[in-house]
């Protein structure tokens, strides 16, 4: 531009361009580090989050197997009531556990009875429930002091 315009401009000094090469490869590497910084971080963070859900899973498998131990399930209706929790249709237990779906009708049933809920939403639920604690509906209400049973809370 400046050779159209006829302006002359003094080429920049090596020792200039030399700094400024310097001050780029140290930007470079301040952002090579920087990231690498970061990526660690991120793989603890997923590590970390990883051993929690693995200790939540466990402890959540601990309740199913305690409630089941209280309801007396036959090994069939724990297999049947692990799919049910699942989402898994009657066909698909069926399926699964290579009987007639009749079969899974009738632990179906027997588990909603020993359980004492009258279906799948109502057994679900009682699991569920025992994830929450007061505090967190607190929360979730708006700071309301309600219990989960919707009566204020003593």
């Amino acid at each position: 531009m400046s050779s159209v315009l006829g302006l002359q401009t003094p080429p920049i000094p090596w020792t200039l361009y030399e700094l400024i090469q310097i001050g780029a490869v140290l930007g470079l590497g301040l952002g090579m580090a920087v990231t690498a910084t970061l990526f660690l971080r991120s793989l603890r963070a997923r590590q970390h989050a990883e051993d929690r859900l693995r200790r939540a899973s466990g402890a959540f498998m601990e309740i199913v197997s305690e409630r089941f131990d209280q309801w007396d399930l036959t090994p069939a209706e724990r297999d049947v009531a692990l799919f049910l929790i699942k989402g898994l249709s009657t066909r698909e237990i069926a399926g699964v556990r290579s009987t007639s779906e009749g079969t899974v009708k009738a632990q179906t049933a027997a588990i909603y009875r020993k359980a004492g809920v009258s279906g799948r939403a109502q057994l679900l639920s009682l699991f569920i429930d025992g994830l929450f604690d007061d505090s967190l509906m607190s929360v979730v209400t708006g700071g309301a002091d309600h219990s989960l049973s919707g009566q204020p809370a003593e």
